[in-house]
């Protein structure tokens, strides 16, 4: 126990003190060797009263002086150590107390230690020929007590001249301190503790957090969401693994785009490819019915001839008109096709020329005089000053040959075609009108397609092919003009635009 080294130190120190004063250990000390020189004198000639009364004398003042500078040393002590001292002569008269009640601690202790152990409540803690240690937990007392009882002497020193050491120190403060070290370690295990969950806390949500947001990134991308990113700072592992997350994510951001770019121009291009083959396929059905009548007709013709069924010449000249009738409408749709293969191509790039549309629209007028006359409709042609263009003549005068056409064949009986020239600000727009039936409005659209043709029949009553129109869309394309077609009240109007030529004429 602390207590007791503490006890014993004290001893040690207490005796080394006690002999240096009271028995002259001390050199320097005169009154010491004065008070031994006496000691001795006394004890070898006992027969002189008087000296020996004198000696007694000064040994009494002498212990009265050392007593008091012991008990300064003693009460240092008990200071120090929290411990009370007792120092009793070999006569059991105190000589030093530190308590006020010295008398009764020494009865107490030497009680104690005359017990020998045997008492209830005392426990030997220490035992030799110099001093003896005991710890004193009876209930009597209704306290504890280290107690030590020992003696202050060496090899010089008679045992029944010892000067006698007695001290005591309370359990009750050991334990009030131990409970309050107890406490203070308690709470401090209890704030470690606390702290260091703290820390824990912050230290594993650190460790954590960075972790939960690249799961959550993961997750983002698993989904194909790639605008989720890392923006931690961390320079360890898990930093690292973050922005080569976000590389991988940059990557395959650009990667699928690329894949999906990729996969419209593919759609596109699949779509194109099917489309262009219905085209193909409609182009070959459309030609192939096209073609199918009049090479039946010139073969039937052709057949009649070679067998001798026209035996007169009149019979034979109807034979031969017909076939050369319809060898020349095979013809004209043949040489139409190439002209609208060369249009969408690109390769029959218009001759741009200067002419007036006015004159233009007079000559194809004048070649249409015989038609108009059997059909017996009024024409009306409207100018409204100078047009002149910049355009191919050749291939505009086919465009408005193709509007008269329709119009005298879809004209109805007594009605009336009208063909308009109207100068607008940078534009010439040409119209024609015809009366008569107006057209579907679910064809409107259609009627620009190859072969496409409102009758669905593909009756031969006007001998059309169906291509006109497509021809006429492609001409106007090809120059970058506009074009449509619109029902009015009492019939259809077909249009186009063109540039005008800015130039300054009379």
């Amino acid at each position: 126990m602390e207590k007791v080294k503490e006890i014993q130190n004290a001893y040690e120190s207490i005796n080394t003190e006690v002999m240096d004063i009271l028995y002259g250990r001390d050199g320097s000390d005169a009154q010491s060797r004065d008070l031994k020189n006496s000691k001795e004198i006394s004890k070898s000639v006992q027969d002189e009263d008087e000296d020996e009364q004198e000696t007694n004398q000064d040994e009494k003042n002498t212990t009265i002086v050392y007593s008091k500078k012991l008990s300064e040393i003693l009460v240092e002590y008990s200071n120090r150590y929290n411990i009370s001292i007792i120092v009793v002569d070999p006569n059991d008269k105190t000589l030093v107390s530190t308590e006020r009640y010295g008398e009764l601690i020494m009865k107490r202790i030497k009680a104690d230690f005359i017990g020998n152990g045997d008492s209830p409540g005392i426990e030997k803690i220490c035992e030799n020929e110099r001093y003896g240690i005991i710890l004193n937990d009876s209930e009597e007392n209704n306290s504890s007590y280290i107690e030590f009882l020992g003696y202050c002497s060496d090899e010089n020193i008679q045992s029944d001249a010892r000067i006698q050491v007695m001290m005591s120190t309370p359990i009750a403060n050991l334990k009030t301190s131990v409970l309050l070290s107890n406490k203070f370690l308690l709470y401090i295990g209890i704030f470690a503790s606390l702290y260091g969950m703290a820390a824990v806390f912050l230290l594993m949500r650190r460790v954590t957090k960075p972790i939960l947001e690249l799961a959550d990134i993961s997750e983002k991308i698993c989904l194909l969401d790639f605008n989720a990113r890392y923006d931690g700072r961390y320079e360890d592992e898990i930093g690292i693994l973050g922005r080569n997350m976000n590389l991988m994510s940059g990557k395959l951001k650009h990667t699928i785009d690329e894949l999906m770019q990729a996969n419209v121009r593919l759609q596109a291009e699949l779509a194109h490819k099917e489309q262009v083959d219905e085209m193909r396929r409609d182009f070959i059905a459309n030609v192939s019915h096209e073609l199918k009548t009049p090479i039946a007709l010139i073969q039937g013709y052709a057949e009649g001839l070679s067998v001798g069924l026209c035996e007169d010449e009149e019979s034979r000249k109807y034979y031969t008109d017909v076939i050369m009738d319809e060898a020349s409408k095979m013809n004209l749709m043949v040489k139409q096709l190439l002209t609208l293969s060369a249009l969408e191509s690109g390769t029959a790039t218009p001759d741009i020329t200067e002419f007036d549309m006015n004159e233009l629209v007079e000559g194809v007028m004048a070649s249409t005089k015989i038609l108009l006359g059997e059909k017996k409709v009024n024409i009306n042609i409207i100018y409204t000053g100078n047009a002149f263009v910049k355009a191919d003549e050749f291939k505009i005068e086919e465009v408005l040959t193709n509007y008269v056409s329709n119009a005298i064949n879809h004209v109805d009986a007594g009605g009336y075609i009208e063909v308009k020239v109207e100068k607008f600000p940078g534009r010439v727009k040409v119209s024609v009108f015809n009366t008569g039936g107006s057209i579907p409005e679910d064809d409107i659209e259609h009627i620009w397609e190859k072969f496409y043709k409102v009758d669905k029949a593909h009756s031969r009553g006007y001998g059309g092919s169906g291509i006109g129109l497509s021809i006429v869309k492609a001409i106007i394309e090809a120059h970058g003009g506009s074009y449509g077609v619109r029902n009015r009240d009492n019939g259809v109007e077909f249009w186009f635009e063109l540039g005008t030529l800015d130039l300054t004429k009379q």
